[in-house]
């Protein structure tokens, strides 16, 4: 990967930087500055302006030279410096391109005195430890306070999400967090939150203000709240307009269309709402399944039963509640079965070894295992573009399986375990269920592709039931 940087000790007015380029340690590629890595400094761009923050030791990209301090000292100044305004003036005054090479970095004048001056007024204790209050990072420390989106943060708390340092993970200079913070107790146990009142539990808009009361004081949540809503557009609205109407969507874009709280609907804005934890659906030895079955059968059950007790009583739009919720129950049944095309493909693993039913493994990653629930279609729905039981659909091309294949080409596979790289092609759909392989060997990665439960057990009973 790539540059990290030394200083020469800083002696003098005028200084040097020193850079030195790291290149990813791919097979075929030369890997340099290994003196940089598992040390702490700073990493900028080379493209302007120029913006730097802090290096904690890892393996970095050609595009991010870092800077390595020898004099623990001239941290401080040399960090000051990188986060001016002279810093891009200095660049650019050497080479005033939008982005420029490493080279032109070993050019830069550095005054020591000015920046330790400027270091000492700013930062008199040094500099403070690495921190994050961005949630998309792994130096966050969980907390709704504090952070750059408290709302998405409580509802990832809620269900039960934890950040890496809260499961033990550290990072030089930045200690794992060991210590409960008080929010645990609002936690779900299960993973999964209703927006409505089901199976004896508040509906989650309560429960949230509950947590961000916790979080922020209750004396202080009224007129926090109404803040914390207009900053996500939904001024003079409700907890429960914006979890209905604007979380998963705003989930979606900051968690760069990787959701790990999935919204489950059943396509009515007065119908049945399930925030689920992704992590706890996913999780491994049947959780996952069991996880699946209990939204199903409990909370959702628990809604139908409801949603039956208002009809007979004739209840304002109990008939259509009710359909809407059954034919949920029906494609998360389906999704349970797991038979095409609610299935789970992984082209990676041997046809032995895929998925039946509801079998996901977190380690295959969400764009795979989401699949069934963007196939899964609510019974009606007022949602523009293309309508699933998540409140919206994630955004990008790798959600279209059928419509790419993954870069790059496999090598030789056996035709039984592999038979998808055998020749199929997306253009004919009747071949993407239980396609056999064809005559030749291409190698191509397409995710579009389903078995059914009774292929995958024969190819286990082909391997003695390996799975």
């Amino acid at each position: 990967m790539n540059t990290p940087v030394k200083s020469d000790g800083f002696q003098g007015r005028e200084h040097t930087i020193f850079w030195r380029l790291i290149e990813n340690g791919f097979p075929g590629a030369a890997v340099r500055g290994r003196d940089a890595w598992n040390r702490s400094g700073f990493i900028t761009s080379k493209i302007a302006p120029f913006m730097s923050t802090r290096y904690q030791g890892e393996l970095f990209s050609t595009s991010s030279p870092a800077i390595i301090v020898r004099n623990k000292a001239h941290r401080a100044a040399v960090w000051c410096f990188l986060q001016s305004e002279s810093f891009c003036s200095t660049v650019q005054s050497i080479n005033s391109n939008f982005g420029i090479g490493n080279g032109y970095f070993s050019k830069l004048p550095f005054d020591l005195a000015h920046w330790q001056q400027v270091a000492a007024e700013k930062y008199p204790d040094g500099l403070p430890k690495p921190h994050s209050d961005d949630p998309t990072q792994w130096l966050f420390n969980g907390h709704p306070k504090g952070s750059e989106q408290p709302l998405q943060v409580a509802v990832a708390r809620l269900v039960g999400y934890r950040w890496p340092r809260q499961t033990g993970s550290s990072f030089m200079d930045c200690p794992a967090i060991t210590e409960p913070d008080g929010l645990e107790r609002h936690v779900d146990d299960d993973g999964i939150v209703c927006l409505p009142a089901v199976w004896r539990k508040n509906p989650a808009d309560k429960r949230l203000e509950a947590l961000l009361a916790s979080a922020f004081g209750a004396d202080r949540l009224a007129a926090r709240l109404s803040t914390l809503l207009d900053v996500v557009g939904f001024a003079g609205k409700s907890l429960d307009d914006w979890l209905r109407d604007g979380f998963f969507e705003q989930h979606c874009a900051l968690f760069h269309q990787r959701p790990f709280v999935w919204h489950v609907w059943d396509g009515r804005r007065d119908g049945f709402h399930a925030l689920v934890n992704y992590h706890r659906l996913a999780a491994p030895d049947g959780e996952g399944r069991r996880t699946l079955e209990k939204l199903i059968y409990s909370y959702l059950g628990d809604w139908i039963d409801s949603q039956r007790d208002a009809q007979k009583k004739g209840a304002d739009g109990a008939d259509g509640r009710l359909a809407a919720a059954l034919h949920l129950k029906a494609e998360l049944e389906k999704i349970l079965a797991g038979e095409p095309p609610y299935d789970i493909f992984v082209r990676w693993k041997p046809l032995h070894r895929q998925p039946i039913g509801w079998e996901p493994d977190i380690n295959d990653g969400m764009r795979l295992n989401i699949r069934p629930f963007l196939t899964a279609r609510p019974l009606t729905t007022a949602r523009r573009g293309e309508p699933c039981i998540l409140r919206v659909r994630p955004k990008g091309s790798e959600f279209n399986h059928l419509g790419k294949a993954d870069r790059g080409k496999e090598p030789l596979r056996d035709k039984a375990d592999f038979p998808w790289f055998w020749g199929w092609t997306p253009e004919d759909p009747a071949l993407a269920t239980d396609f056999a392989g064809g005559a030749d060997f291409d190698g191509n990665r397409w995710n579009g592709l389903h078995y059914t439960n009774d292929t995958k057990r024969a190819a286990r009973k082909r391997h003695g039931g390996e799975h």
